[in-house]
């Protein structure tokens, strides 16, 4: 299989009968078609392959010019499809991509070496084989570096920083002394991994800094968007378990911790002390306030603002959060407030008309 995906994605040249190989999927068409290339549905073009797993994009697949598309086992066509389209049926289609994009990937070239200009502490400890230091990285005292690391270009390794097996740093990353990344793990660009966190005690009229003397550690297998933050604990360790997703442009807070295989959507920002659990979704620009802990399987809707205690699996929005039927439920009221406004008024006039003749009558009578 490795021969059909040589150096990049533009080189890869397979059938679609192959390809349904790899997946365990099955050929609708023609299985001798060939393509070298990915396309989105929407600007799909011949010799490319695409995929439908969105049902808002089912329109797109009536007129595509992609040459196979990826879909599900229960897609079924309204109408004719093009002819020169072959598809290929998976139980998941984004799934499979997914398999695919990884074997195109793993087959690009490594960058393997150490680049000059570099500072490497004589103390610390790197492996003899498979490690990629970029140009004008520093690498402090006593850091431990696992096998197959790559660090790109311009990164800070702090000292007494751990790297694992694996793990990519990729340029301009800033590791603060003492933090812990485990295996496979991804760090983006512009990353910033224990910072101190905000912590000050007011005094008076000004702010006297407490030290932050903890460290984060991030364990096996967790991605780190672009930009991202994450901050030391104030003693003890911010903590990033297993399998954890962070997008870009993320603030977590000192002494957080976040569950195994949670997912964090950018501009989210979680305040000091806080406990995220397993398995939840967390959408964009959600702000987490502080020492609350969210239960395991809790999906948190965009721009949603948490200021208490959430339990395991609850589906909440907006600011403060509520269960998200009740939420939506209140956007239609929310929008009629204008009408219910002006037929209250409308109400209350008639009520004063009414009480100014019915208070009339009465003088009139005596």
């Amino acid at each position: 299989m490795s021969q059909f995906f040589n150096l990049d994605i533009h080189q890869m040249e397979l059938s679609a009968k192959q390809i349904a190989g790899i997946l365990n999927g099955k050929v609708d068409g023609d299985e001798h078609v060939v393509v070298d290339d990915f396309s989105k549905i929407e600007e799909g073009k011949p010799g490319t392959l695409t995929f439908l797993a969105n049902p808002k994009y089912t329109n797109y697949i009536y007129e595509t010019r992609a040459s196979i598309a990826l879909v599900n086992d229960d897609f079924t066509p309204e109408k004719a499809l093009p002819e020169t389209l072959t598809l290929i049926r998976v139980p998941d289609a984004y799934r499979a991509l997914a398999v695919l994009l990884s074997l195109v990937e793993q087959a690009k070239p490594k960058k393997t070496g150490i680049e000059s200009p570099v500072f490497i502490s004589p103390s610390a400890s790197l492996p003899q084989e498979a490690i990629y230091i970029g140009a004008f990285s520093y690498i402090g005292e006593n850091v431990r570096i696992g096998k197959n690391v790559a660090i790109y270009p311009q990164s800070y390794i702090g000292d007494r920083v751990e790297i694992g097996d694996d793990t990519i740093i990729y340029a301009g990353v800033k590791l603060y002394a003492g933090c812990r990344i485990g295996q496979r793990c991804i760090i983006h660009s512009g990353a910033v991994i224990g910072a101190d966190g905000f912590g000050f005690a007011k005094e008076g009229e000004s702010y006297k800094k407490i030290p932050q003397l903890g460290n984060v550690v991030i364990e096996d297998d967790v991605e780190v968007g672009a930009n991202t933050t994450i901050d030391r604990a104030v003693m003890e360790s911010t903590v990033i378990r297993r399998g954890v997703k962070l997008d870009n442009l993320i603030q977590i807070a000192h002494n957080v911790e976040i569950g195994d295989n949670t997912g964090i959507a950018a501009q989210t920002g979680i305040s000091g002390s806080t406990k995220v659990g397993k398995n939840c979704m967390i959408a964009g620009q959600v702000g987490l306030g502080g020492h609350i802990t969210i239960g395991d399987n809790t999906n948190i809707g965009a721009q949603a603002g948490v200021i208490s205690n959430i339990e395991s699996g609850r589906n909440i929005i907006g600011a403060p959060a509520i269960d998200m039927k009740n939420f939506f439920r209140s956007s239609i009221v929310f929008a009629k407030l204008p009408d219910l406004y002006r037929g209250h008024n409308q109400l209350q006039k008639e009520v004063n008309t009414l009480k100014e003749e019915i208070n009339k009558g009465k003088s009139e009578a005596i």
